[in-house]
């Protein structure tokens, strides 16, 4: 255990000094690692985190974590730079790539539960929309899995030092000025869904490939985070379901859809399916359990 506090604080240091070192980097560089949200903010400074993550965290899964990371960070270096005559960014692309690559490379380890893994990048994405809003979902979900990791396998490591990378980066976001960019959810992301997996592998002893227990174990978890990331920003997300949607007396089943499927990989897929087609939601149950934002289509003639 003496080794591990050592771990535990070496890991919250480094991401702090990195964190600054980065600030301070990204200020002067500018382009598109400051964008001008909140009167100036420097963005993509989850590469401290990261570089703490794949330093500390439980090879060979961090190489997963490090493979996600290094395709969301070109999307932060690019920009929003269109493909011609693709209904997509360049950045979406790299980061679709990287969220493929761990797909394939996790089912390895993971087996179809590796799927989940990657498509955690979603909520989180969503939840960095805020600050605080993400960092927090990171070290309350780590904190359950570090307790649960430890009473099923009686190692904690690897959540403890998600939570370590988390820490000595969060203070900054918490005041809004930086911002973790895609690099930094992305691999946040990664990891909590490796932890979801290893958690739900030892819990139903099922190792290396997994099996149907473990996949809606993590599924269950993938949606509980997804929850708490709407409870944390369930006023921003009104507001915004009201004024951009025109989603009337919005209820938290849309808050906890729009995690789950807002942002621009869902509003593609709308696209691809229901064209140009409105679709109106009037059951009540429909209603509470959010269909209004999933059916939502941005691209509908009447919208």
């Amino acid at each position: 255990m003496p080794l591990l506090y050592i771990q535990f604080t070496a890991a919250v240091l480094l991401s702090a000094i990195l964190t600054l070192i980065l600030k301070v980097a990204f200020e002067k560089i500018g382009g598109n690692l400051y964008t001008s949200i909140r009167g100036g903010t420097p963005r993509a400074v989850g590469l401290a985190p990261l570089t703490v993550l794949f330093l500390f965290f439980t090879p060979p899964y961090n190489f997963l974590v490090a493979i996600i990371g290094i395709f969301a960070f070109f999307d932060d270096l690019i920009g929003r730079r269109k493909i011609n005559y693709l209904p997509i960014e360049l950045g979406q692309l790299s980061r679709g790539l990287g969220m493929i690559i761990v797909m394939v490379m996790g089912y390895f380890y993971f087996g179809p539960v590796s799927i989940l893994v990657a498509f955690m990048v979603q909520p989180l994405n969503i939840a960095d929309m805020q600050p605080g809003v993400a960092v927090s979902t990171i070290i309350v979900m780590g904190s359950c899995m570090a307790i649960l990791l430890y009473l099923v396998s009686g190692d904690p490591y690897p959540p403890l030092i998600m939570i370590a990378a988390c820490v000595g980066y969060a203070p900054l976001d918490f005041q809004g000025k930086i911002m973790m960019g895609e690099v930094g959810n992305h691999s946040f992301a990664v990891s909590l869904g490796i932890l979801f997996a290893l958690s739900g592998n030892f819990l139903f002893d099922s190792y290396a490939w997994g099996g149907w227990a473990t996949f809606f174990f993590v599924f269950a978890l993938l949606i509980l985070t997804s929850i708490l990331i709407a409870f944390l920003r369930q006023k921003n997300l009104q507001k915004f379901l009201k004024t951009q949607l025109k989603i009337p007396d919005p209820v938290f089943g849309d808050y906890v859809m729009d995690v789950l499927t807002g942002g621009g990989l869902g509003d593609l897929l709308r696209r691809l399916i229901f064209k140009k087609k409105s679709v109106v939601v009037k059951n009540r149950l429909g209603i509470l359990l959010g269909f209004r934002r999933l059916l939502y289509n941005p691209h509908s003639v009447s919208d």
